[in-house]
């Protein structure tokens, strides 16, 4: 067994890796392969055009305008996310709540909506004439707005119903964190004199920090994508005046609407490399020692 210990390994290996490489390696390499063609889609040849197609993303006000929406969508929606869903886990699972099981669920709700549930019902709520947010508005003395349709505000709005829809599971996960936390780390810090802010941010973050980065990452991947939402909730799409428009909306239109693919090609590759990059920045950039739990 221990001279053929090769061949065996070998033949479980084969059939895993030959799937992986139909099925994921090779979609990825003909979208690469496009990115450097003028298909539109129908035809059966496609010209290659080398670098075009990248050198036109960069004059292109469409994508400029996803590209600047995103990094807005990428800064607040990630950071907003965490410290909500941080400052919830804290409350259910450090203060030890009567009921905490119950708003969980609460929280968690969202997560079993799709995304086109979630956006439909936004619509409603965002309605400027008969929406449940005018209305309650409308109820205090305040003035109602056109939430989607004011350029200033619809990319706000859609950050809301983003962080609406993922901040439950952030805070289940966090919860989770914090609950395998010894509880003699933390009242020895409260008998120190540690006040509740300072656990939290002293104690508690550090010990649940790795969560805390694949939170980032997941939430920075949702932020670069956005396009469902944007899809669903906003006129256009992707308005008004390019306010909400997104890079994944962007590449859909120029696949399916204006039959450009090989340029679509080259805008995927593109949010591929970024969404990567992004990765590795939030890995290496919020690297600390490991806390050990002894």
């Amino acid at each position: 067994m221990r001279h053929r210990r090769l061949p065996f390994i070998a033949g479980f290996l084969v059939l895993p890796l030959t799937l992986y490489a139909v099925l994921v390696l090779s979609p990825y390499a003909q979208a690469f392969y496009l990115a450097l063609t003028d298909w539109r889609g129908v035809s059966a040849r496609a010209e290659f055009v080398g670098a075009d197609n990248f050198v036109r993303l960069l004059d292109d006000p469409q994508v400029l305008a996803a590209l600047k929406n995103n990094a807005v969508m990428l800064l607040v929606v990630p950071i907003a996310t965490v410290v909500l869903a941080l400052f919830l886990a804290a409350a259910l699972s450090l203060g030890r709540r009567r009921g905490a099981g119950v708003y969980r669920v609460v929280y968690f709700f969202p997560q079993l909506l799709s995304v086109a549930v979630v956006g439909v019902l936004f619509q409603f709520v965002y309605t400027p004439n008969s929406g449940l947010l005018n209305g309650v508005l409308n109820l205090l003395g305040i003035e109602g707005r056109s939430w989607l349709g004011d350029p200033s505000l619809a990319l706000w709005a859609v950050m809301a119903v983003v962080v609406w829809s993922a901040v439950g599971f952030y805070v289940v996960l966090f919860c989770a964190a914090m609950e395998s936390i010894p509880r003699e780390i933390l009242e020895a810090a409260a008998i120190d004199g540690a006040s509740a802010l300072t656990r939290l941010t002293r104690v508690v973050l550090p010990l649940v920090w790795e969560n805390v980065q694949v939170a980032f990452i997941y939430l920075g991947m949702a932020a670069l994508d956005g396009f469902a939402i944007v899809q669903i909730m906003t006129v256009g799409p992707g308005g008004p005046d390019n306010a909400t428009e997104v890079l994944g909306l962007t590449l859909y239109r120029n696949a399916f609407a204006y039959g450009k693919f090989g340029y679509a090609s080259a805008l995927g590759v593109a949010l591929f490399f970024l969404t990567l990059a992004l990765a590795v920045l939030v890995l290496r950039g919020s690297r600390r020692d490991r806390v050990e739990m002894a």
